[in-house]
């Protein structure tokens, strides 16, 4: 048992954690060129500097020879640089290949695009490698290794049995950063810790001084990883904290609508139906309504994969809105999508005597007025549109219910500038995307969640196949099939014409693409198609830069069947209905996402006609990318998937959120860290049952963390 602190070290430690807000430049070895490099890198106090983890690490604990490097294993090997030679095989291909010896034998090292490495190594050069052993052309290879150039004082046998290698930016070396965060470490990582003891106890973590120290300097690789753990489980808590702290802020002083849920509307509403809701519909219809009715604030989120009647939830909820005499407000992250909903409810609404509108920015001036005018006097009852409807000439005269579809497709200012509209209003918020518990759980831990996984209405089925580029010809002919027996295809490509560059495509991991030389553009393939493959169908286009009148004539064309194909970017991801379509083709499918490539295909197969889906990929078998489609082959459960894609891709921004003023979770692995997950959200919800604010002495520290942490990404709201 350690002695106990004397009151010096005390308040020796908690200067130190008062210090950690302080200018990065304060620490040693950071002034002029090193100071502008870590602030590159976004760190500019203290604290930056210690929760910059390590991004790899070189286990000398377990370095071999090149000799008994194990094929097929991933190996630590220290060796002398013998010939570096920078290759370019094909346009905007560039490859590095270094030849490196030890007394054993040769490796070779090669680097895909990143021809900045030529530079960096020389012959002579003593380089740590780490990564998976392959063979190829006589010799063993690593592909993409890490690599680390050893300086002089870095002789293996000098080394510390496990050297952190940190992430690093134009002007700063490996070797410098873990000299600065070395310093850093020793003058100001011994600092208080914010949580509560008994949560550091209950869930047997470590302290979190200890846990920067073996973080950045690890004593064995699993002591590095409880340290990660610990550093985890902070992120994953004051994220669940702060996004109760959002909602707090955000529903503060409000007093909820108690809405009706049995009336006249509501009996009417049913009694339209085409249908009986489902169980699982019935389910979730019940849990809204009892949200609706209650006294409190809903804060529900809908999940429900593709074609699961989400829609016919939401329409229950609407009519629970209209037998309160107040009104709902709809919104969907594209026009097409906010039409398609006034389509298939619109009549709904009408034969329950439930009024309605559509606003979106197609909609012209006179409408627009006349659809403002009536939600601002109360004649109209719900609102359909696009973020049409957060514009100031749009006011309601008592919004009780904002209902928001794809709700991680719109930043959180967006939400609650509509949410403003009307104070106390219940928020329903619906995703088709399909995601994991534990993404739900991090990213949604302030909302009620309610799940339907089964379809009422099964379709004909989809089959989906992968084909290699130089079987395109099998879609090709399919898409022929389909449309000379009247059917519909959708032709789907990842850019959106030649000038991009592919950058955006950051969805999936640079390992798991494909290295094909061209990557498809709608463009560019509607015109070839149109003129070769497909020559005398009709070959639309529809991507996201048309004006919101192209997009919305081209999808009406298409559902009207003017157009026979429709070559596309992912805007027809999300709810486009065209029950005619029967085929799909998607070009490049190793550089969707899963959940993306399932909403896809969730397009075709809709109604009495099976759907076939092609997905066409270059990558190799037996590749991440690979295995990825190949999972598409297997299941059309869209969960399953979900959980597949968290496992492949280790990353919590699975839902694409860096576009939409989402949160990073830097250091939580969701696919290995549901447990934390799990007593984040746990302890979040005792913590803000006994104390919502905050405040007491106890949990000063963590609320300190919080804001510090999470407070940016909700500064629309955190006013306090």
């Amino acid at each position: 048992m350690g002695s106990v602190p004397t009151t010096a070290e005390v308040g020796e430690r908690l200067s130190r954690t008062c210090s950690l807000t302080d200018d990065v430049s304060r620490l040693r070895y950071v002034s002029g060129a090193r100071r502008t490099a870590l602030e590159r890198l976004g760190i500019t106090r203290v604290r930056d500097l210690l929760l910059h983890v390590p991004s790899r690490y070189l286990d000398f604990t377990n370095v071999t020879d090149i000799a008994h490097a194990d094929v097929g294993q991933v190996a630590t090997v220290v060796a002398t640089v013998d010939k570096v030679t920078l290759k370019r095989p094909r346009p905007r291909m560039q490859i590095v290949e270094v030849y490196l010896l030890d007394q054993t034998g040769v490796i070779e090292a090669t680097f895909f695009r990143q021809p900045w490495i030529a530079d960096q190594l020389k012959q002579g050069d003593q380089v740590a490698l780490s990564g998976k052993v392959t063979f190829g052309y006589g010799f063993k290879q690593m592909k993409a290794p890490f690599f680390e150039v050893l300086g002089s004082g870095d002789d293996v046998g000098d080394l510390a049995r496990i050297l952190p290698v940190h992430p690093v930016g134009e002007g700063m070396s490996a070797a410098w950063m873990r000299r600065i965060v070395s310093a850093a470490v020793a003058d100001a990582g011994d600092v208080a810790d914010f949580l509560p003891a008994r949560i550091v106890a209950e869930h047997g973590l470590m302290t979190l001084a200890r846990a920067i120290r073996e973080v950045h300097f690890p004593s064995s690789m699993g002591l590095k990883e409880l340290a990660r753990r610990r550093l985890a489980f902070d992120e994953l808590l004051c994220l669940q904290l702060a996004l109760r702290t959002r909602q707090r802020v955000e529903l503060g002083g409000v007093t909820p609508v108690a809405h009706v849920t049995d009336g006249p509307r509501m009996a009417a509403l049913l009694d339209a139906m085409p249908f009986e809701l489902t169980d699982e519909q019935r389910a979730a219809a019940d849990q809204i309504l009892a949200d609706m009715g209650s006294d409190h604030v809903m804060n529900r989120l809908l999940l429900g994969d593709v074609g699961t009647g989400k829609t016919a939830v939401a329409a229950v909820a609407l009519a629970a809105v209209a037998d309160t005499g107040s009104q709902a407000a709809v919104m969907a992250p594209t026009s097409v999508l906010a039409r398609q909903y006034a389509q298939k409810l619109g009549p709904l609404l009408d034969a329950a005597g439930i009024t309605w509108r559509l606003v979106t920015g197609a909609t012209d001036a006179r409408a627009r007025q006349e659809a403002a005018a009536a939600l601002a006097t109360g004649d109209v009852c719900v609102a359909f549109g696009t973020t049409a409807l957060l514009s100031d000439d749009v006011a309601f005269r008592r919004l009780s219910l904002v209902v928001i579809d794809e709700q991680h497709r719109f930043g959180v200012g967006q939400r609650a500038a509509l949410r403003e509209k009307g104070a106390g209003a219940d928020l329903l918020a619906m995703t088709a995307t399909p995601i994991p518990r534990t993404l739900a759980l991090s990213l949604y831990g302030d909302m009620q969640c309610s799940r339907i996984t089964k379809r009422p209405r099964a379709g004909a089925g989809v089959t989906t196949k992968c084909i290699p580029p130089e079987s395109a010809d099998l879609a090709y002919g399919a898409i022929r099939e389909a449309c000379e027996a009247g059917h519909q295809a959708y032709v789907v490509c990842p850019l959106v014409d030649e000038k991009d560059d592919g950058s955006e495509l950051d969805d999936v991991p640079e390992a798991s693409r494909s290295a094909a030389s061209r990557i498809h553009s709608a463009v560019q393939t509607q015109r070839e198609l149109e003129r070769g493959a497909l020559k005398g169908l009709r070959v639309g286009l529809l991507t996201g830069r048309m004006s919101a009148d192209e997009k919305d004539e081209a999808m009406e064309s298409f559902r009207r069947g003017d157009l026979d194909v429709l070559v596309s970017t992912t805007v027809i991801e999300v709810g486009v209905d065209v029950p005619n379509a029967t085929v799909m083709l998607v070009y490049d499918a190793d550089r969707f996402g899963l959940a993306t490539l399932h909403q896809l295909r969730g397009r075709v197969g809709r109604g009495d006609w099976s759907g076939e889906v092609f997905l066409e990929c270059a990558a190799k078998q037996n590749t991440t990318a690979r295995e990825r489609l190949q999972a598409l082959e297997r299941t059309s459960d869209g969960f399953e998937l979900a959980e597949l894609d968290l496992r492949l891709r280790h990353e919590g921004e699975v839902l694409g959120l860096r576009q939409h003023g989402g949160v990073s979770l830097r250091l939580v692995d969701l696919a290995e860290d549901a447990d934390l997950v799990a007593w984040a959200h746990e302890d979040a919800e005792r913590i803000v049952a006994r104390d919502a604010t905050l405040s007491s002495d106890e949990l000063r520290p963590l609320a300190m963390e919080v804001r510090d942490r999470f407070g940016a990404y909700f500064e629309e709201v955190l006013r306090a």
